[in-house]
């Protein structure tokens, strides 16, 4: 009798065992294919807006188009081509916003108007540019860059749509913001639409730093924003209109043609530099940190190939890393030119989820009290005259960053309301 009860214990152990295996199985098997699913939807190739042709492209035909666009208004698009001798197939083909548009018969392109740095980007930051003519389709180009910042009435005139297609990294004081405020706001006092063809912030997996005073908007800032605000050009267009800060509270027609396939913690890896001296995406993430040094005498890199991966100045205490700015690409004059900078280098740091200012606060402890720290500037792109003030008492990053809280919530309630993505 007690071996009976032995086997049958032993029996219902064994089924409950196999039971538990083959739940906990099929729970792996199930896990295995959310996570093969979770990885692939992340694989997706994300597909700019001007990429999107089939949202936009019928809006276009048979009428008069201006386009907002530099070096980086380019989309990849399947062509039928013969892919093997004598097999014919599609491939890849990528071309420039304003010569795929211009060769499509239905689509009347009259002008390109170009931001900061040029059509082609090869401006110095804050260099005049001058109005010219796009030597492959003959359009006229017109800056929008110096005493003409915003489209005049007669720039306009017998424009039936603007197309504004331009790749932004998500920092206020990054001037393309700028660019599409004025845009707009020419367009919608002359009755003119916008189309926003969509494209993905670089930094657009965080929001930071302190909201720009109304006092202190300038081309470098004109919205009570964080530095970092976390959004798309096309949702940044959508805020800007939404809440009211076009010239007496204008509205412009405006339609955003999306991405696909992104959210706002996508990796994007930006194949242009979209200005001289972001050449690369350590640099485009440091960015919003380094972009202070800007108001101050310290150099961020500009004159080297690590722009804005490092920082240094003569005056800094000696170190083993040291640098020495010349003129190159997209800096003509930087900031302590041809002499020994002793600094800070950046190069190796992982990826920034937050503003760094205890590289700006470092900076400042380092250079001696003969010699000047700010600048003019550093007010405009601060945003505020108390990040300079902070700095002078003494506070901490800690301190400084726990002063930003309470209009940073505030802002993130507006900017929800604008986005368009997860």
């Amino acid at each position: 009798m007690t071996l009976f009860i032995l086997r049958k214990s032993t029996y219902l152990f064994l089924f409950l065992l196999m039971n538990f295996q083959l739940i906990s199985c099929a729970k792996r098997v199930q896990n295995s294919e959310l996570s093969v699913k979770n990885n692939t939807k992340q694989q997706l190739e994300i597909k700019t807006g001007a990429e999107n042709t089939e949202l936009y492209l019928d809006l276009l035909k048979g009428k008069n188009i201006a386009i907002v666009a530099n070096q980086t208004s380019v989309l990849s698009v399947l062509q039928r081509a013969e892919v093997a001798p004598n097999v014919m197939g599609s491939k890849k083909v990528t071309h420039h916003l304003i010569d795929y548009l211009h060769q499509n018969k239905n689509i009347n392109v009259k002008k390109v108007f170009a931001p900061e740095h040029g059509f082609r980007g090869k401006a110095d930051a804050a260099e005049i540019v001058k109005d010219g003519k796009d030597t492959k389709t003959g359009l006229p180009i017109i800056s929008l860059y110096g005493k003409n910042k915003k489209p005049k009435p007669e720039q306009l005139k017998n424009i039936d749509v603007v197309v504004f297609d331009i790749q932004d990294v998500g920092v206020r004081f990054y001037t393309y913001i700028s660019t599409l405020h004025y845009v707009m706001e020419a367009c919608a006092e002359a009755g003119i639409p916008v189309i926003v063809l969509d494209r993905p912030n670089p930094n657009g997996h965080y929001v930071d730093g302190p909201i720009l005073e109304p006092k202190h908007a300038s081309f470098v800032g004109k919205h009570p924003v964080p530095v970092v605000y976390g959004m798309t050009i096309g949702e940044y267009g959508q805020m800007i209109n939404g809440e009211k800060w076009l010239k007496n509270g204008i509205q412009c027609d405006l339609k955003v043609i999306p991405l696909k396939n992104y959210t706002h913690t996508s990796e994007y890896s930006l194949a242009i530099r979209p200005s001289p001296n972001l050449p690369n995406d350590k640099s485009i993430n440091l960015y919003p940190s380094l972009g202070f040094f800007e108001g101050t005498t310290i150099n961020a890199g500009r004159g080297t190939e690590f722009q804005f991966q490092r920082y240094g100045a003569p005056f800094f205490p000696k170190s083993d890393f040291s640098y020495i700015p010349i003129s190159n690409f997209g800096a003509k004059y930087p900031k302590h030119k041809e002499k020994l900078c002793y600094g800070v280098d950046l190069s190796n740091q992982k990826k920034l989820n937050t503003i760094h200012l205890e590289w700006l606060i470092d900076a400042y402890n380092k250079t001696p009290k003969t010699e000047k720290f700010f600048g003019e500037t550093f007010t405009i792109h601060a945003g505020t005259k108390k990040l300079q003030k902070q700095i002078e008492q003494g506070l901490s990053a800690k301190e400084i960053r726990n002063t930003w809280q309470n209009e940073l919530q505030k802002f993130q309630k507006i900017r929800e309301r604008y986005l368009i993505y997860d």
